[in-house]
């Protein structure tokens, strides 16, 4: 594509860790601070297990890099989904905070054990993820004006539990509104809905998001979850964003259990490096990249056993880098 970039391979997860010890050594973060633009974080393996000195690496970039935007886009095409109208839509997910602070403890009573986690919930975080649902959402109206498509227009729903959980969810409901009255003003409407609603009609009627922003935890499972509206987990992809960078990450694991056979699907990886290089500025390259994995799908002479087809892992690759 014409692209300059140089590469450099950095270590993290489960192996990394029961070589060294350390699932994400310094020196991955060091080189990520100092030498990267961006990053591509593949699917790495989790002990499934209590494992004594293990975290997520993962988890800790989001922190140590302050990315505090999980994007995930779930878009459908031919041949991918059930429904009959199209799916577009983005679920941007608060990355830092929520149960997600890994605070947690377990004591005994009479009664026998008990375990705690705290869910945290700030002011800040809600307010600058609000603001990224906000921007992702003009953004993509932009690009439908541009493009002459019809139909749907920018829209962020803010999903919580604020009914049951004043506080917490109550604060990042209210913070969101703040910050999404802003761009209510340049044309972007707003409203909200009650998690366990969320996922009833976002099964039911996903045609008609378009931006939905939620806690960690919602997020987490309402984009998991909506991977099945589109076909296949390893269609989907994610980005986890701060100010100024971004790591393309695919939504699937490691999948050990078909490891070294082939049949793996490669779009998730594909589409989070176009998702990484829409946040590096490179639109026009991340465009080339999206048209021809949706013309693969599209055609349907070369899918992964996921999608129903047997295709191998690396004649999808090939067939998408023809067409690119």
């Amino acid at each position: 594509m014409g692209l300059t970039f140089s590469f450099v391979d950095l270590e993290a997860g489960f192996e990394t860790f029961q070589k060294t010890g350390v699932a994400l050594p310094e020196k991955t973060v060091d080189t990520l601070k100092q030498e990267c633009d961006g990053a591509l974080f593949g699917a790495v393996s989790s002990p499934s297990t209590p494992t004594k000195g293990y975290s997520s690496p993962i988890v800790a970039l989001r922190k140590r890099l302050d990315l505090y935007a999980n994007v995930r886009p779930v878009k459908s095409v031919k041949n991918t989904t059930m429904f009959p109208d199209p799916i577009d839509l983005v679920i941007v997910r608060e990355n830092t905070e929520d149960l997600y602070v890994k605070e947690e403890k377990t004591y005994d009573t009479e009664y026998g054990k008990v375990a705690e986690a705290i869910k945290r919930i700030s002011e800040r975080a809600s307010s600058r993820i609000a603001t990224m649902a906000g921007d992702i959402a003009l953004r993509r109206q932009r690009v439908r004006d541009s493009t002459g498509q019809t139909g749907k227009s920018a829209n962020v729903t803010i999903t919580h539990k604020s009914n049951v959980l004043s506080q917490t969810d109550g604060l990042f409901r209210s913070t969101a509104r703040e910050a999404l009255a802003h761009f209510q003003s340049q044309g972007v409407t707003v409203d909200e809905q009650i998690v366990d609603s969320m996922v009833y009609k976002l099964f039911r009627q996903p045609e008609t998001y378009d931006v939905i922003v939620a806690p960690n935890l919602y997020g987490d499972i309402l984009s998991d979850g909506a991977a099945a509206l589109v076909g296949s987990l390893g269609l989907v992809p994610s980005a986890n964003v701060g100010e100024g960078f971004a790591i393309g990450e695919p939504c699937h694991g490691s999948a050990p259990d078909i490891q070294g056979m082939n049949i793996s699907n490669p779009i998730a990886t594909l589409r989070s490096v176009a998702l990484m290089l829409e946040f590096l500025n490179e639109e026009k390259a991340a465009a080339i990249i999206y048209k021809a994995v949706d013309a693969n799908l599209e055609e349907g002479k070369f899918l992964s056993p996921d999608m129903g087809g047997q295709a191998k892992t690396t004649e999808v690759v090939e067939d998408i880098l023809r067409r690119m």
